[in-house]
């Protein structure tokens, strides 16, 4: 068994993250922090980890985070930064969910999160964790692990892994013919625990609304897994839901659809390029993915239409934005880090009601 720990487990993240590992077979919780409930029972907190032990939160400068193999860092961006340094140095492989070591250059950082970053000399050995697309990363991070080095693996985020799983199998086939246009729809757990006056139940509820047009932060990120600097167009939307995410992107064809072989030749090319990827599924032609097919899993539908006046390829990608869009993913990428099966303790399907 291997001991992980949990900086920020009072979250949903971080209960997301404690439901995970505690029913993982090769993972033992080992501390789960929250400064405002140290010393609280957990399952007095959150009833849902009732008699699964006496599971206690502590203080984030708990000393037994630096006995751990793994510490996920379930925290908001720009406090990793704090934690990352100091648990690589007492050999702590580290998974952070925070944006913190995502983007390679520390200057697109500064602007976006408005804080300079402190150890931009991590974001050169850092992991980028979105297993689909960027295996040989993790691959290297467990090469180097299993020599005894510990690992920093920065998980991708919610937005990025849903848009990103979309439009990438087309883009890396060079079928599209940049601007990408991304419509993508959250729920309320993706902005966090803390309610504001977005996502206070009675301004929530029974709305929809669009949010930072043109200045989310999970752009840059969006633009850099693409490989597209300045030609991604991303509206993030807030709907009343608890989980789920679902992304729909905009490709606009280089080629006429025909001489691709039509959606059918397209959706091939999908189900080549995921072939392998246990967690993604490539539905059948005509069927659009939704939230409620992948909730509480770490699963990714992705469903593909064309538009064909327009020569437009349309991707929809539906995921839980709470497991595969944060916590699920780091726990499938600390298995590959620590050379477990890629879905080692991650749920199958989704929850079907």
């Amino acid at each position: 068994m291997r001991k992980a720990g949990i900086v920020g487990a009072a979250g949903f993240t971080g209960a997301e993250l404690m439901r995970l590992l505690q029913a993982h077979p090769d993972f033992e919780l080992h501390a789960v922090t929250s400064d405002a409930l140290a010393g609280t029972p957990v399952a007095s907190v959150n009833p849902t980890f009732a008699g699964s032990g006496g599971l206690c939160f502590s203080a984030h400068d708990d000393a037994r985070l630096f006995e751990c193999d793994a510490v996920f860092l379930a925290v908001p961006h720009t406090v990793a930064l704090d934690f990352a340094p100091r648990l690589l140095a007492h050999a702590v492989s580290v998974f952070d969910l925070s944006a913190d070591y995502r983007l390679r250059d520390p200057d697109a950082y500064e602007k976006w999160y408005g804080k300079r970053h402190t150890s931009p000399e991590l974001l050169v050995s850092a992991a980028f964790g979105l297993p689909e697309l960027f295996p040989d990363g993790l691959l290297d991070a467990h090469r180097r692990c299993a020599q005894g080095e510990a690992v920093l693996v920065a998980c991708a985020g919610c937005y990025p892994t849903a848009s990103t799983l979309a439009a990438f199998p087309a883009l890396q086939a060079g079928i599209v013919r940049p601007p990408v246009i991304i419509d993508a729809i959250s729920g309320v757990t993706g902005a966090g625990k803390t309610a504001n006056e977005r996502t206070h139940f009675c301004f929530a509820n029974e709305s929809l609304e669009a949010y930072n047009i043109g200045k989310h932060r999970h752009t840059p990120e969006i633009e850099q897994i693409l490989g597209l600097p300045g030609q991604v167009a991303f509206t993030p939307h807030l709907a009343p839901l608890n989980r789920g995410l679902l992304a729909t992107v905009y490709l606009p064809l280089a080629h006429d659809a025909a001489s691709l072989g039509g959606i059918e030749g397209i959706g091939q090319l999908y189900q080549d390029f995921y072939e392998g990827s246990p967690f993604v599924e490539v539905l059948g032609q005509g069927v659009l993915p939704k939230t409620a097919s992948v909730a509480g899993s770490n699963r990714v539908h992705i469903g593909l239409a064309l538009q064909e006046p327009a020569n437009m390829l349309v991707a929809v990608s539906a995921i839980d934005n709470l497991c595969k869009g944060a916590s699920g993913q780091a726990v499938q990428c600390a298995n590959i880090v620590f050379g477990l099966a890629e879905d080692r303790g991650l749920a199958a399907l989704a929850c079907y009601v």
